[in-house]
């Protein structure tokens, strides 16, 4: 199977369960219904009240859950629909949706606390999360096959600031050495492992806050410390685009150790070895010459919309040249 047509059996995928969990909806009022009426007939038209409560089922609990899983379903494939278009539009159209709906509306991440819960096998029941799971899920399946997707466009801090680099004037940014980038974007796994051992050692992950500021979407108090290491935070990321993402964010390295493994890596001419046009416009720093790196790309698209642009991509250029060389040679 060609690599676009396993997109579209992902897509499809996605499409087709936003249409079943409405369909299960519907049928089970229907479901339950009939099941009481068989219940009542066995009992000679009698009902009788239990002496505990039943237990709700998987399928009251679908029911329950319906609304979540679909939003969530249909901001996945408004998601991923944008990423294999390549389309700048609906990318930023997805950022917004995920600040608004998964941020502030929801406040649901992929948190280190998660890391935690799956390392001491702590995490949300599944019957009473489906949506969450939907999303986690999708997560990290994503980054094995595509790379960090997640943090690219999924994540509402990875996209306010995105959005925040789009609306701030370019003046004002200040562009960090490439050198130093490098050693720089190293931190986020320093940060990574240094919690994972307080963890171990400890078993707390109160923590948490003060590493990741990704509570900032429940507006909820948690202190002058904390709200002036996010001001101090967002002030920097004005200067410093994509600060926590690129340098700070344990998720993101945590999922940049995944992508190691991504199926699905991006494509490269053989004139990405002396060209630095991508490099130059990446940036996240994620390309080194001819390199990609999957621990830093966070499948933004820049690259790839450079690479397919018959304009401005050498290899494209050259293909032309060389191809009305050769008719001007065979009209000679």
């Amino acid at each position: 199977m060609t690599v676009p047509a396993f997109r579209h059996v992902i897509i499809l995928t996605i499409l087709l369960l936003a249409t079943a969990v409405p369909v299960m909806l519907w049928l089970a009022p229907v479901t339950v219904a009939a099941q009481e009426g068989v219940a009542q007939e066995e009992a000679g038209g009698w009902t009788f009240e239990d002496e505990e409560e039943a237990q709700p089922t998987w399928t009251d609990e679908l029911g329950n859950q319906a609304t979540d899983i679909v939003a969530v379903t249909a901001f996945l494939v408004l998601a991923f629909v944008s990423f294999f278009r390549k389309s700048r539009v609906l990318k930023y159209v997805t950022l917004i949706a995920a600040v608004g709906y998964l941020g502030f509306y929801k406040s649901q991440l992929i948190s280190i606390v998660n890391v935690f819960g799956a390392m001491s096998g702590n995490l949300p029941q599944l019957r009473y999360s489906l949506g969450w799971y939907l999303l986690v899920g999708v997560g990290v399946v994503s980054t094995v096959l595509w790379g960090r997707v997640y943090c690219g466009r999924i994540c509402a801090f990875g996209a306010f600031t995105q959005l925040l680099d789009l609306v701030v004037p370019a003046r004002l940014r200040v562009e960090v050495p490439r050198q130093i980038e490098r050693k720089a974007s190293l931190i986020k796994y320093v940060i990574l492992g240094g919690a994972i051992v307080a963890f171990l050692v400890t078993r707390d992950q109160s923590f948490y806050p003060y590493i990741e500021p990704f509570w900032m979407f429940g507006l909820t108090g948690k202190g002058p410390v904390l709200w002036t290491m996010l001001a101090v935070l967002l002030v920097a990321t004005v200067f410093v685009r994509n600060l926590y993402c690129r340098f700070l964010c344990p998720v993101g390295a945590a999922l940049g150790l995944l992508s190691s493994v991504t199926v699905f890596k991006i494509k490269r001419w053989s004139e990405c070895k002396t060209c630095r046009i991508c490099e130059k416009a990446c940036e996240w720093g994620a390309i080194r010459g001819p390199k990609i790196v999957l621990t830093e790309c966070v499948r933004c698209d820049d690259c790839e919309r450079l690479y397919a642009d018959e304009a401005k991509c050498p290899h494209h250029r050259i293909i032309f040249y060389r191809n009305r060389k050769a008719l001007e040679q065979g009209a000679g």
